[in-house]
């Protein structure tokens, strides 16, 4: 006599219902373990640099805020060169971060840990993280990966979607 294991609609549901449960307990645990702390050096009277602020921290980085009158002394001492150059500068986990980088891009370059420098948003693109304009079409960017003397495009980007 053979027997058929058939569970029922009821002990499917609680099944996936303390799945859910357990994966969500488990995940915010792993995401502060993997993400590390942002310095975020900006000028206080930026407007855009506080949104993408708010956009990394949204994407689960905990974010450190550093507000001088100028943050070019900094740009020089970590690198970041003359053309990649944006409103606002931060360091994550050994890299620089220039301007308006998605946080996806970001997660790929802790994920990857290519030996770069790191990450550029050159100028401020409408539609970027933190440059968004309600009723304006994003445009089209790239996130530049940059060392001393190199330079190569790393993603390409239409507002903060990956394309």
């Amino acid at each position: 006599m053979t027997s058929e294991l058939s569970p029922s609609r009821r002990g499917l549901l609680i099944g996936a219902a303390q799945l859910a449960a357990a994966f969500e307990l488990w995940r915010p645990s792993i995401a502060a373990e993997t993400l590390p702390k942002m310095t975020v050096t900006r000028d206080p009277n930026c407007g855009c640099c506080g949104n993408w602020v708010e956009h990394v921290k949204a994407a689960g980085f905990p974010v450190e805020v550093v507000e001088v009158a100028d943050v070019t002394p900094l740009k020089l001492k970590l690198g970041v060169p003359d053309a990649l150059a944006s409103c606002h500068t931060a360091e994550i986990g050994g890299y620089v971060l220039e301007g308006h980088v998605p946080a996806d891009a970001i997660k790929r370059l802790l994920a990857e840990k290519p030996k770069v420098t790191g990450l550029a948003v050159a100028g401020m693109p409408v539609g970027s993280p933190g440059m968004e304009v309600p009723g304006q079409a994003p445009d089209t960017y790239d996130v530049v990966v940059f060392s001393a003397g190199r330079q190569n495009v790393f993603a390409r980007y239409r507002g903060a979607q990956p394309i």
